[in-house]
């Protein structure tokens, strides 16, 4: 006789492990399935160890401007198997705490592949196990696209993983993972090359935003090859060349392929119990509740392919168990969500960008306030801020807040509370400002920037 569960979770990353200890908090009988190790990708191999290779770069920048504060220090030298000694050995503390939270909570964890037999089975490890209801939490991996020995070049978790700096690196893409890795081991000291389609990188983000940190990318010596479709990827001597469809040729000791991630559905068995899936991306086909095409089978997080965000994927779980383990039933909002990109310099925004209030007819007004950081003009360091607020000129709303440079990730973190609660530009202007600080500029923008003709 198999197991049977009110709740059986396929993937332990943030999205399924909050899904499951909220569900086990009402009192339901809770079971996880992992195949890998428990904190998924964002815990192991995506944000945490990300924003610590983040944080290991910028000392790069730290040591460049201490001389014009008066410090004077040795030649610095850099050591990536030291970092990634240390990324390891927290991502594996975290994986403890992850582990201790689910058995403190009462989830059996069950280690292994599940597979979907039907709407309320699921087998893993040869063992069959039922549930009322499945919630699928698998997240995304990698992009492979149809480019010839495009498994020549490593992807995201790999690139974590190195001990060795390499001297030459190409970067395929132009989203958040692309221009991230890019400015982390440009501070590491690689030469890096950054490789895309469109003319600029971050295509969806404000297009202010997108020129300017193509051009702090650029002062940085990162090198941009913009309007460029790989080819094929082949082998050259100790390391690779990326053929363009234009001709062009990119060499590099290492080539990374951060060319979009896709959702993972496949070997679950999920067509064969019934579940939909987007023809497209792969990912699976869910209503506003979470409910796929099969009642009793539900997604959350970026296996859905909606908002591909940690916090987007546990707010879902959250909206999950309130509706089917809590009697009041709730969706998650995903038309306002802010986000930051940890490039260098970082990139945050919430709302639309003055392109979609324009495209939705609004009309809007633009504040802007561009300026060097008081820090860079002692240090010498010519990169700039830019902060940018879209207004509605109908009713004074503010659609959009939009920044980069330093603290952009904080800054706009804080102000997304009064985007999300709908604050016009009059409370931004009725805001007292802190002084001296960067993010005193958004209180003080005051003149709207001339339409443009």
């Amino acid at each position: 006789m198999s197991e049977h569960y009110d709740l059986f979770v396929i993937g332990a990353g943030s999205g399924g492990v909050r899904s499951s200890r909220l569900a086990a908090a009402t009192g339901a009988k809770v079971a996880i399935a992992e195949e890998l190790r428990v904190g998924g990708t964002c815990v192991l191999r995506g944000c945490v160890p990300k924003k610590i290779f983040m944080y290991g770069a910028q000392f790069a920048d730290a040591f460049a401007d201490a001389a014009g504060y008066g410090w004077q220090a040795p030649q610095a030298a850099f050591d990536l198997s030291r970092l990634t000694a240390v990324k390891n050995a927290e991502t594996s503390r975290l994986e403890a705490v992850y582990n201790k939270m689910l058995a403190d909570s009462g989830v059996k964890l069950q280690q292994g592949r599940a597979q979907v037999l039907d709407p309320h089975t699921v087998q893993v490890g040869g063992r069959r196990l039922s549930a009322q209801r499945l919630l699928l939490a698998t997240g995304d991996s990698t992009h492979r696209p149809d480019i010839p020995c495009i498994e020549l070049a490593i992807g995201s978790t790999e690139i974590l993983d190195l001990t060795t700096l390499p001297r030459r690196l190409l970067v395929l893409g132009s989203g958040y993972i692309a221009v991230e890795f890019a400015g982390i081991f440009r501070g590491f000291g690689s030469a890096v090359t950054l490789a895309y389609r469109a003319d600029l990188p971050l295509r969806g983000f404000d297009a202010d935003l997108r020129r300017r940190l193509a051009a702090a990318m650029q002062n940085r010596g990162i090198e941009q090859q913009a309007g460029f479709q790989p080819l094929r990827l082949e082998r050259d001597g100790s390391g690779f060349v990326c053929h363009g469809k234009d001709g062009r040729q990119l060499r590099a000791d290492l080539v990374l392929n951060a060319l979009g991630r896709s959702p993972n559905t496949a070997g679950f068995g999920l067509e064969q119990a019934g579940v939909a899936l987007q023809p497209k991306s792969g990912a699976v086909r869910v209503d506003e509740f979470s409910r796929s095409s099969v009642p009793s089978i539900f997604a959350v997080g970026d296996v859905t392919d909606r908002v591909n965000l940690t916090p987007v994927a546990i707010a879902e779980g959250r909206a999950f168990v309130d509706s089917e383990f809590g009697g009041t039933p709730r969706a998650v909002d995903h038309q306002l969500i802010a986000s930051a990109v940890f490039s260098q310099p970082q990139v945050a925004h919430i709302g639309l960008s003055e392109e979609q209030a324009v495209e939705q007819g609004r009309a809007p007004r633009v504040f802007e306030a561009d300026f060097r950081p008081m820090k860079n003009a002692i240090s010498g360091r010519a990169e700039r801020s830019y902060m940018k607020l879209v207004v509605d000129s109908a009713d004074d709303k503010v659609l959009g807040l939009h920044m980069i440079g330093t603290d952009a990730a904080e800054i706009v973190q804080s102000l997304a509370v009064a985007v999300t609660m709908g604050a016009g530009k009059r409370d931004f202007d009725a805001t007292m400002a802190v002084h001296p600080t960067a993010a005193e500029e958004f209180m003080l923008m005051r003149t709207p920037r001339p339409e443009k003709s």
